[in-house]
């Protein structure tokens, strides 16, 4: 069992930045996959961008060059750097882990997720 806990969303003017922060506690399995993912009312919750363990990086199209994914992997915590804010990017953004055992099991879980709201 793993929890997520993310937090540093809020309110901010368009042009602005936030970052966000998920930690992760629990029996993490060393192959996988952590990711950010936001969803607006009435809509799938889409990718915003994810890291590997082995350092892949993917981002959704409408955050490149704009948000930044990092993580600490001594402290079991995944960033979200967001630059550039726009009003679009106004969302409930949560935090995912899928992570496979040595029997091949895979295993995801999410984070109660955290509002950003970015006003013009």
């Amino acid at each position: 069992q793993v929890h997520l806990v993310e937090s540093g969303g809020g309110l901010v003017q368009a042009g602005g930045s936030l970052r966000l922060s998920c930690t992760i506690s629990g029996n993490i399995f060393s192959r996988n996959t952590i990711g950010w993912y936001r969803q607006t009312p009435g809509k799938l919750r889409d990718l915003v961008a994810d890291i590997s363990s082995d350092g892949t990086v993917n981002y959704g199209d409408s955050v490149k060059g704009r948000f930044t994914i990092s993580r600490d992997n001594a402290n079991n915590t995944v960033y979200l750097q967001m630059n550039s804010l726009k009003p679009e990017d106004t969302a409930v953004y949560y935090c995912n882990i899928d992570h496979v055992n040595d029997d091949d099991e895979w295993f995801g879980a999410w984070g109660q997720g955290t509002q950003v709201t970015v006003t013009s």
